[in-house]
């Protein structure tokens, strides 16, 4: 391979975009076609369309109004076109000899100074039309069309010569109506003159369907792959106690934790933590993806699992993507287990990147001694000198919120201090998601996870009413905020941006939080309040700029009261929890995504107080919401259910929402969606363990070929 200093520039794009090997190059599909096949007459041409002709030159010059530009007029079919090249190079005026015949394409247009056509590709007339369409590729700058064609055409040749492209799916096992491999690349790389456009984009083709089951194919034996080689890895066995016996200090943790919590688990949340607690026990590392609806009671899941850990005598990490969310988590569980640990002299720890350094050290030296049992906090647990004494387990909380490589590193966070044989030990994963998978992705991107689901609410939670509110009843809305807080009860009132932007028309958070203070000050109240009967309502701002020390008061202030409104960008989207607030407005709720409106009306309703989340919207520059935000809002209106939400958003925005950095940026299915190609997922899915069970040389060969997976992320 060459040196990247002797790399030509491009080369170099071609490395940018991943194509280094015959194989990568042969699997660079097209993603459109141009018909160069054929010629059409100028005459035949309609105004606007894309057409390929031969024409005479007439005449060519360089003028200079409007702007300076090449002018060449051409003769074809008795008509006169003027081309126009507002950028070109003194040496292409040489292709433009009077006389000469040219073969161009491009877009025609008509108008009262005849046709014309802008930036036409030329070249000189006489060589044969080709054979097959002309495929356009997904490419780079400092890239061209003709240098990248090239390139995969060659990479096809050289991958099929070497036998790239041989059979690694038993003949008896192939899925129904695809082709053999090189035939569908040939096709979609070279199709033929005369082939329909509409054929090649066609998705149940049998040469994309050929590609697809490949890929899909190759997506379940890495995954399967992953979880092979995890059962071959030794992990703490992490014994659960169910026994219980006074007095409650001598209990096992996990059961003096259930016997002082204030409410009942759901049957749900019983069985959860049985498969877990299974999991944990066994000497193998769980691998075990929580996920549960709003308010579905996933924390104290968490807190169990920590509790069984601590139990056996190991530390616990627990990770959050915000501060704000991970301070709730180490609220809420220091208020639950640090009257348990301190009473066997260990302690939950703080630690973030905003902490003071004196702080900081003490945490940091806490968690290397081992006497913080429990340690909650963001991504400043993945920094280089943060060392545990013997993690078993790491619960990673909105795990979609985290790219690969940080939740890899957690997990590599296990150093057993002085024990040898324990030194390759790898801690237990418990990743937790709000926003419920739908089966089908849970088939295909989530196969390498054991998953669990909470699909119980527990009982007392109020249903939240949804309204929709246009811009043009913001007032009325406002005096809907005033009742709320005479009443007593407090206000979220969430925006889209924090700051104004030029491309996209929105209120912003600091101006919606000047408006409100204004229209809220000295709030007459209808009744007696306290003996009052004037109120001055307080209205916070909270937004991801802000230093995390304010943004903590702010939150701070507002859960203890002494804030009636908080205006807030999405940083309050999960986990933050103030059962006194009981109305929640979404501005431009037509801009967000549909899991996000629903995390964000799961804010309300989370005491015994009626709650109403009102989606304020406006309308486009056409006086109509689009088809997707309107299906959204309607989705909305319809159901409270989140994982129907979840199945509407995957209909409406497709897999990428529900991923989020998993990926890390490189999308793990290339041709396939799992929506469309259920039949093939299904039988991707029944083949993976047979294959590596019957054919292992065949899997190999098939995982090498698609190597694009990254394996190594899969495991993450």
């Amino acid at each position: 391979m060459d040196s990247p200093k002797t790399l030509s520039a491009p080369q170099k794009a071609l490395h940018k975009l991943g194509l280094e090997s015959p194989l990568s190059l042969a699997l660079h599909l097209p993603f459109r076609y141009e018909d160069d096949t054929q010629l059409t007459p100028l005459r035949d041409a309609q105004n606007g369309e894309s057409i390929q002709f031969e024409a005479v030159v007439l005449s060519h010059e360089v003028v200079y109004r409007p702007k300076r530009q090449l002018k060449v007029d051409v003769l074809s079919d008795g008509l006169t076109c003027t081309l126009r090249f507002f950028n070109f190079y003194p040496s292409q005026l040489k292709q433009f000899q009077v006389g000469a015949t040219l073969r161009l394409k491009g877009e025609v247009k008509g108008g009262m100074f005849g046709l014309s056509m802008m930036h036409p590709t030329v070249q000189i007339a006489g060589s044969a039309l080709p054979d097959t369409l002309t495929p356009i590729y997904a490419s780079t700058a400092g890239l061209a069309q003709s240098y990248l064609r090239k390139a995969v055409l060659s990479g096809l040749k050289k991958a099929t010569e070497l036998g790239l492209f041989e059979t690694t799916i038993p003949p008896s096992l192939e899925p129904p109506a695809v082709w053999p491999l090189v035939e569908a690349l040939q096709f979609l790389h070279l199709p033929k003159r005369g082939t329909q456009l509409h054929t090649l984009q066609d998705p149940t083709h049998p040469a994309w369907r050929r590609l697809k089951a490949e890929e899909l194919l190759a997506q379940q034996l890495s995954q399967m792959k992953a979880r092979l080689a995890r059962s071959k890895v030794a992990a703490p066995a992490l014994k659960s106690s169910l026994s219980v016996e006074p007095p409650l200090t001598s209990r096992p943790l996990t059961q003096a934790l259930r016997a002082q919590l204030p409410f009942e688990l759901t049957g749900a949340q019983e069985r959860v933590l049985g498969e877990i607690a299974k999991d944990l026990s066994c000497a193998t590392p769980m691998h075990r993806l929580l996920q549960g609806d709003v308010g579905s009671g996933k924390t104290v899941v968490a807190a169990l699992a920590a509790a069984q850990c601590i139990d056996a005598g190991w530390q616990c990490a627990l990770m959050a993507p915000t501060e704000i969310l991970a301070h709730q988590h180490f609220e809420k569980l220091s208020s639950w287990l640090e009257p348990l640990l301190s009473a066997r002299g260990l302690k939950v720890a703080w630690l973030t990147g905003s902490q003071k350094k004196k702080e900081k050290t003490l945490s940091l030296s806490e968690i290397e001694s081992g006497q913080a049992a429990l340690v909650i906090g963001t991504h400043a647990m993945i920094q280089e000198q943060v060392r545990f004494k013997n993690l078993a387990l790491a619960i990673i909380d909105e795990q979609h919120r985290f790219g690969v490589e940080q939740r890899l590193t957690l997990r590599k966070k296990s150093q057993v201090g002085g024990e040898a044989s324990q030194d390759e030990l790898e801690p237990h994963l418990l990743m937790m998601s709000a926003t419920p998978i739908p089966r089908t992705l849970a088939m295909s991107y989530f196969a390498d996870l054991d998953v669990s689901t909470l699909d119980e609410l527990p009982p007392g939670r109020t249903p939240v009413v949804t309204k929709l509110f246009a811009e043009h009843k913001r007032a009325e809305l406002i005096e809907r905020v005033k009742h709320q807080i005479r009443e007593g009860f407090q206000v979220y009132w969430v925006c889209p941006l924090i700051e104004e932007s030029e491309s996209m028309d929105l209120t912003n958070a600091t101006q919606t939080h000047l408006e409100l203070s204004l229209a809220l000050k000295d709030l007459t109240a209808l009744g007696e309040q306290a003996g009052v009967s004037r109120l001055d309502a307080q209205v916070g701002l909270l937004h991801s700029r802000m230093p995390d020390a304010e943004k903590k008061a702010v939150m701070h202030a507002f859960k203890e009261g002494h804030l009636h409104v908080l205006v807030s960008t999405t940083v309050i989207e999960v986990g933050v929890d103030v059962p006194n607030a009981s109305l929640m407005v979404i501005e431009h709720a037509e801009r967000f995504g549909l899991s996000q409106l629903h995390q964000l009306r799961g804010r309300v309703g989370r005491g015994s107080a009626a709650s109403t989340c009102v989606l304020l919207y406006a309308l486009g520059e056409h006086g109509r919401l689009s088809e997707t935000a309107s299906q959204r809002l309607k989705a909305m209106l319809q159901t409270q259910d989140g994982f129907e939400i979840a199945k509407r958003d995957l209909d409406i925005r497709g897999p990428g929402e529900f991923l989020g950095a998993r990926q890390s940026g490189a999308s793990l299915l290339r041709y396939a969606d799992p929506l469309l190609d259920m039949d093939l997922m299904t039988w991707a899915q029944a083949l993976a363990p047979k294959m590596w069970a019957e054919h292992a040389q065949m899997a190999l060969a098939h995982l090498e070929r698609w190597q694009t997976l990254r394996s190594e992320y899969l495991k993450a």
